[in-house]
């Protein structure tokens, strides 16, 4: 890809041609544009230009298309489709990324699709539609070439060529024995280099990873980005093989799953579609519930300053190290909290080890004070005098051990009640930290001060 073709530099030449009514300009462009290019600028055009533009596709580019785009905006596009092209479309899906558009469909727009569909693609749909929500059931793709292990080389290459135009990937090979229970893979590159006479047998790969199709997705989509697979075959509790789960729909979950949390690290729900097509009112009602309940949170903060409001009467010059103090156990909580999500994402730590990672956390944030503390003494002696700069080291070193301490255990203690443990992270840290941070202040003050 060139960088002018870049998707932050994406030209405007659709949008332009469709706002001049000039369809053959606005089809030369669509022309000579790659699909992922062509869905994103749909994604940014409201509905009418997007189907509009759509419509001018060729058939076979339009389902390539069509794929590319998020449920929603594919969505938008086959309500704006009459009946004939609407059926084709549907149909051209493979049945995983049909599955995908359907699980966030409403009602009517999913009767419509289903009805749309031959006989044999309902029953593909159907089945993968009937596994749990978020399961790899509901995104693998059923249309594979499995083997037999006593085939040849040359037979089982026939057996791609003959099947392998239906199948949606054959470079991963599942194979089965009589009962189509799954006994390993093998790779079509395998296949192309041995000689004719081998047996699939000598070639196949019988500890390969898989996946059950009740498996969480996004478990069985880290597993691939791990073990480095292209394909990870999916079976049922008799380990009978269902299907394969790809590497284009492992990479689909992994960004959901990472969007989510990051979007509720920020302290906001995370949204569908495209970032460019949302409406201002849609961006602030994602993210204005967060913010409500955070300034609720927020109200322990006043309430701790009232509570120790004789102790600021006394010594005023508290007052000017609230900010840093409160700020700095914020931001410690976060950093802890952001690497607890992500090392709970990518696996690097689980539930059990809630009290190691207490522990970790509890030194990396003492040590963070201690340096923070260092700085604070040498210059609050030479602004407040040395009994302040005291109160304000030692309260910096309690707090960062604290914040991290909470700000690691917060996410694991959600993931054991089964919450989701970025709703808990870096917003919900900082508030609870800000408010304990205060207390923790004014009591060392107390105590050093003598007051």
């Amino acid at each position: 890809m060139t960088q002018s073709q870049l998707p932050d530099e994406l030209p405007t030449g659709l949008r332009s041609a469709l706002e001049r009514h000039d369809l053959r300009d606005a089809q030369h462009w669509l022309g000579e544009n790659p699909p992922h290019l062509i869905a994103d600028e749909l994604a940014r055009m409201d509905t009418v230009d997007a189907v509009v533009a759509f419509r001018l596709l060729d058939k076979d580019q339009a389902i390539t298309v069509f794929e590319e785009l998020e449920p929603v905006d594919q969505q938008a596009v086959l309500m704006g489709l009459r009946d004939v092209a609407f059926r084709e479309l549907v149909e051209g899906m493979d049945p995983d990324d049909r599955v995908r558009m359907l699980r966030e469909a409403p009602a009517k727009v999913a009767q419509r699709v289903l009805a749309g569909l031959s006989a044999h693609e309902r029953r593909m749909t159907a089945a993968l539609l009937g596994y749990p929500e978020g399961s790899v059931g509901r995104y693998m793709t059923p249309e594979t070439v499995s083997l037999n292990q006593d085939l040849t080389v040359e037979q089982a290459l026939e057996r791609v060529r003959a099947r392998g135009e239906h199948a949606e990937t054959v470079y991963t090979l599942p194979v089965v024995d009589d009962g189509r229970r799954l006994t390993g893979i093998v790779e079509l590159r395998e296949l192309v280099l041995s000689p004719p006479d081998r047996t699939v047998a000598d070639l196949v790969v019988t500890e390969a990873p898989r996946a059950h199709a009740t498996d969480p997705a996004e478990d069985a989509s880290r597993l691939m980005r791990e073990t480095n697979v292209l394909d990870l075959p999916v079976v049922d509790s008799e380990n009978r093989l269902l299907g394969l789960l790809t590497i284009d729909d492992a990479v689909e979950v992994i960004e959901a799953a990472d969007t989510e949390d990051v979007a509720r690290q920020s302290g906001s729900a995370p949204w569908a579609g495209h970032y460019m097509a949302a409406t201002v009112w849609q961006l602030a009602r994602y993210r204005v519930v967060w913010l409500l309940l955070l300034l609720l949170a927020a109200t322990l903060t006043v309430s701790v300053t009232q509570a120790f409001e004789g102790t600021l009467e006394q010594v005023t010059q508290l007052a000017m190290f609230i900010p840093l103090l409160i700020g700095t156990g914020g931001n410690t909580g976060a950093q802890a909290a952001t690497a607890a999500v992500r090392a709970l994402a990518v696996g690097e730590v689980r539930g059990s080890d809630l009290l190691a990672v207490i522990w970790r956390e509890c030194r990396v944030g003492l040590a963070l004070g201690a340096l923070l503390a260092v700085l604070a003494l040498g210059v609050g002696s030479l602004f407040v005098g040395p009994d302040i700069a005291v109160v304000v080291a030692v309260a910096l070193v309690i707090i960062c051990g604290w914040a991290a301490t909470v700000g690691g255990a917060m996410p694991l203690l959600a993931k054991r009640l089964r919450i989701d443990p970025a709703v808990v992270s870096a917003p919900m840290v900082t508030t609870l930290v800000d408010a304990t941070g205060l207390v923790i202040y004014f009591l060392t003050a107390r105590a050093v001060l003598g007051l």
